[in-house]
Formats: structure tokens, sequence, C-alpha cells
């Protein structure tokens, strides 16, 4: 009974409704909740202190940010029912186009810093952590045997295409930057890949159908994602069963000027953000690296889809 009035009680005003109905579409920051709503980031952080009180949102820091998102969904499953049974009313549509302005500013600010700094990307990974040791980690995890149909999704200049394509039977590369294009163009046509193909397309909306891929890898690439979990998801729809997802990137870490200087959305990712993330997905953790050294910390996830194999992955 107090569980019930504890949440009755939250969700008895109107704005805390409509934190409740945006965090129904994906996680936010605090920042980008004050900013949908209009309202001081103070003022929207006692909000949200009353539904994480009474279970219905879940605070994260990270760095100087804080996330919010819905809490256990034994609780927050017969609210977010009613709230799609009831006329919630016109503000909280009006709230959710806000929210996509906000994203759209973002993503766009994003591009334009890659395309600004594409000619410089080798050199920024590089300061992190050596790639070389990334690179030799991600070689053993997958294996000696063919990968199969492969795709490096934010493929950046191109160096994952060109690691693991001899290896694939087909390998694609996306990218949502055509300047980052032009660069992996110049690297896999350098090699003479002749099973390699580059598209120009968005992470979170791939160019295949489902189960059209053996290998998806995300390698440096989730940590600029507005929404890291609909990316992984979208990974996992392409994969064949029995697929594999790897991903290479940063443990947490509070280095907030990579933010502003390198565009970063999120300060890395734990283990349990990731493993949340894929069961989210359907898939099941088969294997986690950690590679220290350097001033950031490396880590390596690899997921895996349920079932047998249906394209058939020969050993080399």
């Amino acid at each position: 009974m107090k569980a019930a009035l504890d949440i009755f009680r939250a969700l008895a005003d109107e704005t805390r409704l409509r934190i409740v109905a945006l965090l129904g579409t994906m996680e936010l920051s605090v920042g980008e909740l004050a900013q949908v709503l209009g309202q001081s980031q103070p003022r929207v952080s006692r909000h949200v202190k009353i539904l994480c009180d009474a279970g219905i949102a879940q605070r994260r820091k990270e760095g100087s940010w804080v996330f919010v998102a819905l809490g256990q969904e034994m609780l927050v499953a017969p609210v977010m029912a009613a709230l799609s049974a009831w006329d919630v009313g016109a503000e909280v549509q009006a709230d959710i186009a806000r929210l996509a302005a906000v994203r759209a500013d973002r993503a766009a600010a994003a591009a334009a810093w890659f395309e600004t700094h594409a000619g410089e990307w080798d050199a920024i990974r590089s300061l992190h952590v050596a790639e070389e040791q990334v690179e030799a980690a991600m070689v053993s995890i997958l294996g000696a045997a063919k990968i199969g149909r492969l795709i490096d999704i934010g493929t950046g200049t191109g160096r994952m295409i060109e690691l693991f394509a001899p290896s694939a039977t087909h390998a694609l590369g996306i990218d949502k930057s055509s300047e980052m294009l032009r660069l992996a163009r110049a690297r896999v046509g350098a090699r003479g890949l002749a099973n390699a193909e580059l598209r120009q397309a968005d992470l979170y909306a791939l160019p295949l159908g489902d189960a059209a891929a053996d290998v998806a890898i995300l390698h440096h690439v989730l940590h600029f994602a507005q929404q890291p979990g609909a990316a992984i998801v979208e990974a996992a729809r392409v994969l064949s069963p029995g697929g594999r997802l790897l991903i290479a990137d940063f443990a947490p870490h509070d280095r907030e000027e990579l933010r502003a200087r390198d565009a970063h959305t999120r300060l890395g990712f734990s283990d349990a953000q990731i493993e949340r993330w894929f069961t989210a997905a359907g898939l099941w953790p088969a294997r986690i690296e950690t590679l220290s050294g350097g001033e950031l910390t490396v880590k390596l996830w690899l997921g895996q889809k349920a079932g047998e194999p249906l394209h058939e992955v020969k050993a080399a």
C-alpha cells in the first residue's frame, strides 16, 4: 500500500507526469529535461528526486552530468500503460517534439565536428589508448574463423574494414559523415579490398534487412551515440542467429573536456550498462575484456545472438 501511495503522490504533479512521459521515449540527462520543460535544472532535479524516491525513475551520475531513466519495470509498467490509455494532453506531445529538436541540434553539432576533424580522426584515437593493442584483442576475440558477412557501424576512416575484410565474405562499412567515408574509401581502395563496400547511413537505421550480417562492430562509436541502447538494438536486428556484436569503447571516466573538445556524448560505459542493453537487444554477453593503459581504459564487449548461424562460416 505504501509503495502505491508513494507512486500516486509522485505522479500528482503535471511536471512529473511530463518527465515520466519523456523518459518513456529514452534515457535523458537532467539538462535535457530542463531544456525541454523550460525549467531550471535545480527545479527539475527536485522533481526527479521525488520520482526516484517512489521508484518510478532512477538516476545515474556520469561526470558532472546526471542521466535519468525509468525505474523497475514492475513498478513502471502499470504507470506507462495508464499514460497510454489516458489522454495526457497536447503538452506532452509538444515536449516530445521539443526533445526531437534538442536531439537534432546536438546531432547536427556532432556531425559538423566529425566533418571538421575527419583528417585528425586516427590521431585523436591514438591519444586515448594504443590502437594496436585494441586491434589485437579484437582479432583474438573474434577468433581465427572466417567472419562471414561483416558490418562496421560508424566506420570512420575504415580501419576496421581494412583489418577484418580479408577474413570476411563481404564487409560493409557505414558512416553518416561524407568526409569520413571519403577517407575510408581512400584506405579501402589502397588495399584493393574487392569484397568491401562503403555506404552513407545512420547507425539507428542500418541499410540491411533482418539477419543480414554475421558480425557487427561498434569500434569507438558508442560514446558518440545519443541513444546507445537503440544503436545496440539496431545492430542486433541485422545479426543472423548466432551472430556476434563486438563493441570497443571506454570504461567509465571523468574526462569532462572530451564532451566539448571531442564531441563525446557519454563518458564511457560500465559492464552492467552494456549487459543491460545486450539483454534488451536479445543478445547474451559472451566475453568481456579490459585493456588498461594510456589515459583511458578500453573495454571490449562481445554479445551473441541466440540460435544456430543461418549463414555458414567456415574456418580460414
